[in-house]
């Protein structure tokens, strides 16, 4: 158990030192925060009112699709699987620490947006925080087991950015946080239910009881698990 704490923090002090994650878990989505939010409540009045779940939709999409997979293939596909085989560590331990690491990392990145868009735009925050984020752990959760699929199934790292886009923007314009999903044609309503983004939003703007149904996120977390497993073998 000591040997895993230490790997954790060890892996989240090489994602803060990691400039992929800095830029997809903080920067960006902190900027876009900040400029977005500033527009969006100017032009479009009430917008306060969902403002702190739509940018935290927008930054932990942004932070699992575009900073996890890279990471994941440098691992996989590079000298520290060939270090996990020496020291006869399995080799599923970095997809654990990567996701474990990149958790504490958007949590945190999800927290700066809950503390101060209250003050800076004014932002409503939720009725229920707690419960609020339950779902933003589920929510997490199911969007880093779709990135590590990706993470996993990409061998060439300079692959991994454009795959993981071509994942991340459906995920964004599908989800309702731009616009109403209901604004949406039926196909593309449906296709926007096979991403976390569209089933975090709904949850987190919902806000209520009724609101943790944990289903959704429960059965795109197994199916990617299911896919992750044995990208896994043939990686060992």
């Amino acid at each position: 158990m000591r040997a895993f704490t230490y790997g954790t923090l060890l892996q989240f002090k090489l994602d803060i030192r990691s400039r992929t994650m800095l830029i997809s878990c903080y920067i960006v989505p902190l900027v876009f925060y900040l400029i977005v939010s500033g527009v969006f409540t100017s032009v479009m009045p009430g917008y306060e009112e969902g403002l702190i779940e739509s940018m935290t939709v927008f930054g932990v999409t942004m932070g699992t699709l575009i900073g996890l997979p890279p990471s994941l293939v440098e691992i996989y596909g590079g000298d520290i699987k060939r270090i996990y085989r020496a020291n006869n560590i399995p080799v599923w331990t970095g997809l654990v620490l990567t996701n474990i690491s990149a958790f504490l990392h958007l949590l945190i990145m999800s927290l700066i947006i809950f503390f101060t868009a209250p003050y800076i735009f004014g932002a409503t925050p939720p009725e229920h925080p707690p419960l609020y984020f339950a779902i933003l752990a589920l929510f997490i959760i199911a969007s880093q087991a779709v990135s590590s699929v990706i993470g996993l199934a990409v061998r060439d790292q300079s692959k991994a950015p454009a795959v993981s886009i071509v994942v991340f923007l459906p995920s964004i314009m599908l989800s309702g946080i731009m616009f109403p999903a209901s604004l949406l044609p039926s196909p593309l309503r449906l296709v926007g239910r096979l991403f976390p983004a569209y089933w975090g939003y709904e949850a987190l703007i919902a806000d209520s009881a009724s609101a943790l149904t944990p289903l959704p996120f429960l059965l795109i977390a197994i199916a990617a698990a299911a896919l992750c497993i044995p990208l896994v073998k043939k990686r060992t």
